[in-house]
């Protein structure tokens, strides 16, 4: 089954233009100009129900814009969109029903009361009756470890348990698809785990859909089969998060450990210095590691080695500069 749907997605900001001066903002004001901005550039995916999406791209590439066309808090320029068989625009009402969203950066807690306050005001709002909301609050209570502060007012919440409890506010009415944008940003390497390891759980059990953007590398690679990356509005990749890494990977690192302060003099061609000291070096290989190998074997005395693949962030990195690139050839 299909949650979402969109075809030929597009979102454009006229925006106004202003010269310097004071004679610039007269003229913007009795003869104002504008320029169209394109936000999000045509863009074409499906989401199936229980899929954990990863959807991903640098600042200002549209992800924001896209979630909230797809929750209806924005009207697209063009194209078609459909969530859980509605029309977000015009059946938003109906759509909130059914979906949780959580923005890192924008609390939905009330700041001078405690969680459990807001969690009874929710009810009211989505009419959840009460025994499945106390049945559903007691699952997310021990899913993400709040019996200890569901009484202590919001303000007083560290970070990690105020974003911990915004969670659990948004799958309060069962959502079958939530929208996450930056849930872990600023969270502390624990308390990041246990929202990660929270949100697996729901997926399993309830089959939640979950749609989420992070710059957290980690957040994707735990929690995500399938990654969406966007730049400039446009969709650059759409694969399995296994497909992104054999796609954009193109080199090997390799760590050496030496038993004795060396100086490496002499490397095969298509090998890059990453770092170097007189006890480590640490290599970017594009290709013959056997001979790689061979050599240092020889040459030098070397105490360890390892062969690893570039971790994420570097493949994504390396997305965004590709797609950067031919942004300006083509410009």
């Amino acid at each position: 089954m299909l949650i979402i749907r969109t075809s030929n997605l597009t979102k454009e900001f006229s925006l106004k233009k202003k010269k310097k001066g004071l004679r610039g903002s007269i003229q913007s004001i009795l003869k104002p100009s504008y320029q169209t901005i394109k936000a999000v550039k045509g863009i074409n995916f499906q989401v199936k129900q229980g899929e954990m999406l990863g959807f991903i791209g640098p600042n200002g590439s549209g992800k924001s814009t896209t979630i909230k066309m797809l929750s209806g808090i924005l009207t697209p320029s063009e194209g078609e969109l459909q969530v859980l068989g509605t029309n977000p625009v015009t059946q938003r009402r109906k759509l909130t029903r059914h979906i949780g969203t959580v923005y890192g950066q924008k609390s939905q807690l009330w700041y001078h009361i405690p969680p459990i306050d807001t969690f009874y005001l929710f009810s009211k709002i989505y009419e959840i009756e009460e025994n499945a909301f106390k049945k559903q609050l007691d699952k997310l209570v021990e899913l993400f470890q709040l019996e200890n502060i569901l009484n202590v007012a919001a303000r007083k919440l560290s970070l990690g348990q105020r974003m911990k409890c915004e969670i659990a506010a948004s799958l309060l009415h069962q959502p079958k698809l939530v929208f996450l944008d930056e849930p872990t940003i600023g969270l502390d390497i624990i308390a990041k785990q246990q929202i990660r390891e929270a949100l697996l759980e729901m997926n399993r059990s309830e089959g939640t859909t979950v749609m989420l953007t992070s710059h957290d590398v980690g957040d994707i690679e735990s929690l995500c089969d399938r990654v969406i990356v966007i730049n400039q509005g446009e969709m650059v990749f759409d694969d399995h998060i296994d497909q992104l890494k054999r796609r954009f990977i193109h080199h090997k690192v390799v760590e050496i450990g030496f038993t004795k302060p060396t100086v490496v003099n002499s490397l095969p061609p298509d090998v890059d210095i990453i770092y170097a000291d007189q006890m480590n070096l640490k290599l970017k290989v594009k290709h013959g590691i056997s001979q790689l190998m061979e050599h240092l074997m020889v040459q030098y005395s070397v105490a360890d080695l390892n062969i690893n693949e570039p971790s994420m962030e570097e493949v994504i990195r390396s997305i965004y500069q590709e797609s950067s690139q031919e942004e300006v050839k083509n410009a």
